[in-house]
């Protein structure tokens, strides 16, 4: 399933960080390319892109507080 939002830190309307694929980000120099969920690594991370370039941005442990959201296709 693939992630269109990630959230992060404990109070979500007031002080958690969001992130959503698409969401330009560095200024408007990079665009959040996709969010992934690394089972081996127990983490979040974050990849952006320009042009052809996609490079690993962030990475989140999951022993933060941490709120999802999927993309639903109807």
């Amino acid at each position: 399933m693939l992630i269109r939002k990630i959230s992060i830190g404990g109070d979500y309307k007031s002080n958690a960080m969001h992130y959503l694929v698409g969401q330009e980000v560095l200024g408007g120099s990079y665009s959040i390319h996709l969010i992934q969920q690394d089972l081996e690594s127990e983490s979040f991370k974050v990849w952006v892109e320009r042009e052809n370039e996609i490079l690993l941005w962030k990475e989140f442990r999951s022993s933060m507080p941490i709120s999802l959201e999927y993309n639903i296709n109807f």
